[in-house]
């Protein structure tokens, strides 16, 4: 070995350990001078970024403390998470620009007003960058960063650093889900070795189920900037359009063998809504990223994964808003260092990507400030002729008679700065009458034209048959919600009524009297079955009626009203009555009047056919192999929405648990492999017992593996040959036959427990995966049936579609004194899903009244 060899090879090696022994700033930081005044993170945290993995109040206090003494930092609190942990936002810019920032943000905000933006000159007007750090609490290379970002610019000398600090508004969000940075910071800080151990199968690489990426009810809050279900995505979105940014960044990690990716993502993918300049300034970003990465000699890339095609997301959110979204993806270390195919990936390592390429993004800002200063102008000013071109003017919605679902889907255009007004007098259109009582109207020609359109569009063709995310939300779909568009012979402009924030949601029932015999509660409401369950934990007997009746007071009931009789109730009338007073106030749930318990037509109050219900006993199975998005849907839908209880059960506890605590079992889609014989036999037992299964997705097909159930699914055809293809083409063709994530139609059996609550034959359906339900002979076993030509919107491939025609989307199956409700599909997506919602309550309230 030659001596030159033996010193690259030393120089290396030392190079290579110095950040497992010593890190200090110059390894991240550029060679600036710096204000003493300011805090360094170790000053205020006791250790150099990079040794721990900070933890949110860490990071808290030290925001506060630059804050404290910067004049270039100002500090405010946006929101706070589940756990009631505060998300920080921190503006960070020039002191003269802090003197007149309310200024500066309302002449930004006036570029995406085409009526104000004309006199505006971009010339002298700073540009505006959010750098979003680590939404993913397990991916906290990005939030370590921040604190290096944070401490660069406010501490950072020279004229290079005060021109960028003239000439920008830079809004840090440090910490975008502070609650998994916890759960994610105290494991492996609590696991870690004085002598780092990179080996992939220590402990502090392995994390417990469910990880630390998601927020406290194991929701992906970046998969929630459009649907806006969580307090960190309302309150960030209201900060984002009090400024609306020309770049935000999305700091992510992956797969510990990658490298480091950054947008733009597979052309192909890009959403079509989205302006073709808003790619053209995403190429000429990404030219400052590679710069400044091969100065740094990291490996990257761009354009091979990835895409912008869903808005929901934080790299893509901003494309719709007249502003350009940056995705950053770092291998990560998931603890403090890991092997990998490229090396041992330090955590240092990935901490200075993360932050050479927030200076990145500022040099372009910089550089291109006019630019997209002047896309956002032209954005909305395009936006407006488009949707004067657009031959549809409106969008009218209709509450289907319940306002809770259409006060929701309200709540979200609103978080989205879209103007929904009143419907000022009835229209008749598709079919279906809009009333100004129960209808809203959306006009096109707003500003926010293009993200209406996202909303709401159909859409069954694409460019590309692979989708990072799902390829359809269509709003009113998942709300099911009647819905119409109105072209110019239908609109007229005294169709606006005035703009409202949120509708009313108030009962029908006005009476002022107390009802001398029982009450009822019409079902078709969101919130009857918070309703049912508050009144059943009183211990009142309640019962369901399964057949509709005309009572004697003359109206007309439909299957699934729930009566509660005054008599014979272990509560007195009175309290009762404020207990029906307090359903009717608080959820705008419609409770019904009767003083005798006979009925014009149908079945008296008293009648065999008036099905007693039972209190909802529930457990949901949680743990290894199981999906956390779906249970974390079922405990987030269950006690934060319906106050109601549930025991979070998990599988490795299934074999001592005393099952006849629960009348209800919860299986979400998950590999429940773990489950042995033994398990199996209890749960055949419970069951048998009188216990109901509620199962979706895989846990359907898991359950007919064990002969708990006897369903067929749909098998795919195998052929012997397939014609030849290109191996390069390999992942596209497989890819192509899986669905991401679409809209399907389905039919109803109106009369059946499961669709009580329903009064359309057609419901949408939310599929992803291609699990396929054959039906049963039985015919009252699959009350919910895909129809022959299901798609609504999205894609599927020919021969999935194929497959989903008139399949079963639910299977009833008998087993003892028990029954085990199979749903293909998630009935609770992402919590924004609210058609299918009653569905999956009437499974829990009204199994035991099945039969087939």
């Amino acid at each position: 070995m030659t001596r030159h060899l033996i010193f690259f090879l030393l120089v290396t090696f030392c190079f290579s350990n110095r950040i497992f022994a010593q890190i200090d700033l110059s390894y991240y930081l550029p060679a600036n001078e710096y204000h003493e005044s300011i805090p360094t993170p170790k000053e205020v945290l006791g250790y150099e970024v990079g040794e721990w993995h900070v933890n949110n109040d860490q990071l808290i206090r030290y925001m506060e403390a630059v804050a404290r003494v910067s004049d270039r930092v100002t500090l405010e609190i946006y929101g706070r998470t589940y756990e009631n942990r505060p998300l920080l936002l921190l503006t960070i810019t020039s002191p003269e620009n802090h003197k007149n920032l309310e200024s500066i943000r309302k002449n930004h905000l006036a570029l995406s007003d085409p009526a104000g933006q004309k006199n505006l000159n971009t010339a002298d007007m700073p540009s505006v960058v959010w750098f979003g750090y680590s939404i993913h609490g397990n991916e906290s290379s990005g939030t370590n960063a921040s604190l290096l970002a944070v401490y660069h610019l406010a501490a950072a000398t020279g004229a290079a650093v005060e021109e960028m600090l003239n000439n920008t508004v830079i809004l840090v969000d440090p910490m975008m889900n502070p609650d998994g940075n916890m759960r994610f910071s105290s494991w492996v800080n609590s696991r870690k070795s004085k002598n780092l151990i990179a080996d992939p199968d220590n402990h502090e690489q392995n994390e417990p189920w469910p990880k630390s990426r998601t927020n406290h009810y194991w929701f992906d809050l970046n998969r929630d900037w459009l649907l806006l279900q969580h307090p960190e995505s309302r309150g960030r979105l209201k900060k984002f359009h009090q400024w609306k940014p020309n770049i935000l960044t999305d700091h992510h990690e992956m797969g510990t063998d990658a490298t480091f990716f950054f947008q733009p993502g597979v052309p192909s993918r890009n959403n079509p809504l989205t302006p073709q300049n808003t790619f053209v300034l995403t190429d000429k970003i990404a030219e400052f990223h590679k710069k400044a990465l091969d100065q740094n000699g990291s490996l990257y890339y761009s354009k091979e994964s990835f895409d912008d095609y869903y808005y929901g997301k934080g790299s893509t959110y901003p494309d719709i808003n007249g502003g350009v979204g940056i995705l950053f993806e770092q291998a990560s270390s998931r603890g403090h260092a890991q092997e990998s195919v490229n090396g041992t990936l330090k955590f240092p390592f990935t901490i200075k990507n993360q932050l050479t390429t927030t200076l990145s993004t500022l040099e372009s800002a910089q550089q291109l400030r006019r630019e997209l200063l002047d896309h956002q102008r032209e954005f909305y000013k395009t936006a407006m002729a488009e949707a004067d071109s657009d031959p549809v003017k409106a969008i009218v919605v209709h509450s289907g008679s319940d306002m809770a679902r259409l006060n929701a889907l309200i709540k979200i255009l609103r978080g989205h700065q879209i103007k929904v007004h009143e419907l000022k007098k009835s229209i008749a259109q598709n079919g279906s009458t809009f009333d100004p009582q129960n209808s809203c109207i959306i006009p096109l020609g707003q500003s926010q034209y293009r993200l209406i359109k996202a909303l709401f569009e159909i859409r069954t063709s694409f460019q590309d048959s692979l989708f990072y995310d799902v390829s359809s939300w269509t709003l009113p779909l998942a709300f099911n919600l009647p819905y119409a568009t109105l072209t110019n012979k239908d609109f007229d402009n005294k169709l606006l009524g005035r703009e409202v924030g949120n509708m009313e949601v108030v009962a029908s029932n006005t009476e002022n009297s107390k009802p001398t015999y029982a009450y009822g509660v019409n079902w078709n409401g969101y919130f009857a079955p918070k309703a049912l369950y508050k009144l059943l934990k009183t211990g009142l007997r309640i019962k369901v009626a399964t057949e509709p009746f005309t009572h004697k007071n003359g109206k007309k009931h439909n299957y699934g009203t729930v009566v509660i009789p005054l008599q014979d109730q272990p509560l007195p009338p009175n309290q009762i009555h404020a207990l029906m007073d307090e359903i009717k106030r608080i959820d705008g749930t419609e409770v019904y009047h009767f003083n005798s318990g006979s009925s014009l037509n149908g079945n008296y109050l008293g009648s065999n056919k008036m099905k007693r219900i039972a209190l909802p006993k529930i457990a949901l199975i949680i743990g290894d192999g199981i999906e956390g998005y779906s249970a974390g849907e079922v405990w987030h839908l269950l006690d934060q929405r319906f106050d109601m209880e549930l025991t979070l059960l998990p599988i490795d506890k299934l074999s001592g648990a005393k099952l006849q605590k629960y009348n209800t079992l919860i299986l979400v889609n998950g590999n429940y492999q773990r489950l042995q014989s033994g398990h199996i036999a209890k749960l055949k037992s419970w069951v048998q017992n009188g216990g109901n299964i509620v199962a979706m997705q895989n846990a359907t097909r898991w359950l007919s593996s064990k002969n708990l159930t006897r369903i067929k699914f749909v098998v795919p055809e195998k052929s012997d040959k397939l014609p030849p293809r290109p191996y390069v083409d390999r992942p596209l063709y497989k890819g192509a036959q899986l669905i991401g994530g679409a809209i399907f139609a389905t039919r109803l059996d109106l009369t059946h427990p499961l669709a009580y609550g329903y009064n359309r034959e057609t419901m949408p359906i939310f599929k992803k995966g291609t699990l396929f339900m054959e039906p049963t002979n039985s015919p009252y076993a699959n009350p919910v049936m895909f129809t022959q030509n299901p798609l609504m919107s999205g894609y599927v491939s020919k021969e999935n579609l194929e497959k989903l025609r008139n399949t079963a989307a639910v299977n009833i199956s008998l087993l003892g004194a028990g029954k085990i409700i199979s749903f293909t599909d998630n009935l609770n997506f992402r919590a924004y899903w609210y058609g299918t919602n009653k569905m999956f309550f009437n499974a829990i309230f009204f199994g035991d009244i099945i039969d087939i």
